[in-house]
C-alpha cells in the first residue's frame, strides 16, 4: 500500500512540474517572438523561430500535465 501511495505522489510530482514547465517555455516563447524578431540567440538561430518553437513545445507540454493530472487522479 506504501509503494502505490508513492506512485501516485510520482505521478502528481511529475504532471505538475510538467505544467509548469510547459508554461515558461509557452511565455517565454511568447516574449522571443515580440523581443527576438531578426535577432539571433546564442547562435542557435533567430528569436523569433525559437520562440514559435518553444510556444509549441510549451503548449503541448502544458496539455500532456493536464491530462497526467487527470490520469493520476482517476488512478487509470
Amino acid at each position: 500500500m506504501f509503494v502505490a501511495k508513492n506512485k501516485g505522489m510520482a505521478g502528481a510530482v511529475f504532471a505538475l512540474s510538467t505544467f509548469i514547465i510547459g508554461g515558461v517555455l509557452t511565455f517565454s516563447g511568447l516574449g522571443l517572438i515580440a523581443f527576438m524578431k531578426n535577432k539571433d540567440l546564442l547562435g542557435l538561430g533567430e528569436g523569433r523561430s525559437i520562440g514559435i518553437l518553444f510556444v509549441c513545445v510549451g503548449l503541448l507540454a502544458s496539455i500532456l500535465g493536464v491530462l497526467v493530472m487527470r490520469m493520476v487522479r482517476n488512478r487509470l
